[in-house]
């Protein structure tokens, strides 16, 4: 929790909004969660099953992973907001969260080729111009 902090402090100093440091430590977090091969591989599962879902037994039949393993993750996906579960009688369905990740992958794009001044990203400390050629 530290290093969230942390980096929050840094990006309000070098002039971010709040606004934007949330979004920072949101996609962050989920991006986090994806970095994990069990949970990427999960994700991909979701992805193909579209808006419907998938039940959580075969999420565990393709992957090949123990129940227990498999309710780890999902619980860490969920609590980013990258997927919910619904019942529907007896089978639980893992649906993959699209509005989430279509907002995440439009915030990790939002600012694309709009260019950027090297000093609003970083003080230089030993005075030298990087990128003054």
């Amino acid at each position: 929790m530290g290093s969230i902090g942390t980096l929050h402090n840094m990006l309000v100093d070098r002039g971010l909004s709040m606004e934007t440091t949330m979004q920072l430590n949101t996609a962050a977090a989920q991006l986090a969660e994806l970095g994990h091969p069990t949970r990427l591989g999960i994700f991909r599962v979701l992805v193909r099953a579209g808006r419907q879902g998938v039940p959580v037994g075969d999420i565990q039949q393709v992957l090949d992973i123990p129940n227990s393993t498999l309710s780890h993750h999902l619980s860490r996906m969920s609590n980013v907001g990258l997927m919910e579960q619904r019942r529907e009688g007896r089978t639980l369905y893992c649906v993959l969260q699209f509005g989430t990740v279509e907002a995440l992958l439009g915030f990790l794009y939002s600012e694309c080729c709009l260019g950027v001044e090297v000093a609003t990203l970083a003080p230089n400390t030993d005075n030298t111009q990087c990128c003054a050629e």
